[in-house]
């Protein structure tokens, strides 16, 4: 995943100055969370069916036999 920068000057003017959020509010929201706040949609794309069963295949559970040693 590419190293994202951000412009932390600006957000802060647009969360707590445009938004009326508190500096505790601000500082508690994601990226995500504060991009649809300001309408950016969302950061990234949801994840598909076949998105989730790559996953699934990377990352398989455990198999209940094996903890039963």
């Amino acid at each position: 995943m590419k190293n994202a920068r951000f412009d932390w000057p600006a957000l802060m003017r647009a969360g707590i100055g445009g938004l009326k959020l508190k500096p505790a509010e601000f500082w508690a929201l994601t990226p995500a969370e504060l991009a649809l706040l300001l309408g950016a949609g969302p950061a990234q794309s949801t994840l598909s069916r076949a998105g989730l069963n790559a996953l699934l295949r990377s990352y398989p559970d455990k198999n209940a036999e094996a903890e039963d040693g």
